[in-house]
């Protein structure tokens, strides 16, 4: 069978230089639309995620402590 009857049957598209390059180029373009945060965002938004981490720590924490005291009261 022949590259191109095979590349029929599975439905493949021939690879070539140029459309390795239009990929480049929208993502390229895609690049250009992302509007980065400024420092002072940036700081903010990371105090919050490292306090709400924090926090869901403490409470994690805390579950785990009753329910741990809870199991031990129920096996004596």
């Amino acid at each position: 069978m022949s590259e191109e009857k095979a590349r029929v049957q599975t439905n493949e598209k021939p690879k070539s230089g140029k459309q390795k390059k239009n990929r480049f180029k929208g993502l390229q373009a895609e690049f250009r639309k992302i509007i980065w945060p400024d420092k002072t965002t940036l700081a903010k938004q990371s105090a919050a995620a490292v306090a709400v981490t924090v926090v869901l720590g403490v409470i994690i924490a805390i579950i785990d402590f009753l329910v741990q005291n809870g199991v031990d009261l129920l096996v004596r």
